[in-house]
């Protein structure tokens, strides 16, 4: 169990009479990029709200690094180095963009003042890696940003904060060609720096450019969690995703 860096073991969860998972194992390894993909309904967003601490599983298992966790909360999940940026992740409109990159992690100098001049600093640095291209200055508030930008934010906020796994849910949603090169670029690199990331997208050609190993479900259940996007083709992973066979 030690080599993996998520295990997750019989995972079933109900919402009321409704199955959305029904006994499923899902690991992650060290340095690993992890596409997870499903039609509407098959369960990647409830294995991920699991995992990511946002709903309690029903039954089942979750071990980090060998060690068996209770995951509670999102706070239980970034005590434990999991952050998750959903596509719809919640930004305060009315503050700026560096105060929403450091929300409720702010650094501080003399006096336990908040550090401005730092936040503004890596805003600018984090929005170029992100690839926004415009001179946005970082005190602009969240709030004026069109969708596709804001989303480049929350996940320059990820980038920062150095957690061992970053999940992705369907983070080239809105996004234009600049900005999702830049997100496929911070994931290449999220692994070369020692990350680990679970990548969720409908859009399976950004998966294919960026994904170490492919995980299908398919109404609750694994359908495949062992596919190579080398040995591969889209189309084939597509007749998995559908259940259809040739």
């Amino acid at each position: 169990m030690a080599e993996d860096l998520i295990r997750m073991e019989g995972i079933t969860k109900h919402y009321g009479k409704v199955q959305a998972l029904t006994n499923v194992d899902f690991t992650v390894h060290p340095n690993e990029i992890v596409g997870l993909l499903g039609d509407n309904g098959a369960g990647k967003s409830t294995l991920i709200k699991v995992l990511s601490g946002a709903e309690p599983l029903t039954s089942g298992d979750i071990f980090i690094k060998g060690r068996k966790v209770t995951m509670k909360s999102t706070a239980d999940a970034i005590a434990n180095g999991i952050e998750t940026i959903y596509q719809d992740s919640a930004l305060v409109p009315q503050l700026s963009i560096a105060r929403n990159l450091f929300l409720g992690r702010e650094p501080t100098k003399g006096f336990n003042r908040m550090n401005q001049e730092a936040m503004n600093q890596v805003a600018r640095d984090l929005l170029k890696k992100v690839g926004i291209t415009k001179n946005i200055p970082p005190t602009t508030p969240i709030g004026s940003l069109s969708g596709g930008e804001r989303q480049a934010v929350a996940i320059a906020r990820a980038m920062h904060f150095d957690s061992d796994l970053i999940i992705l849910d369907e983070p080239t949603n809105n996004l234009g060609v600049a900005e999702t090169q830049g997100v496929l670029r911070f994931v290449r690199g999220a692994r070369d720096s020692g990350h680990s990331c679970i990548f969720i997208a409908h859009n399976i050609h950004h998966v294919f450019q960026v994904v170490d190993r492919i995980v299908v479900m398919r109404r609750g259940t694994i359908a495949a969690d062992d596919i190579d996007p080398k040995k591969m083709s889209i189309a084939e992973v597509e007749d998995v995703i559908t259940g259809e066979t040739h």
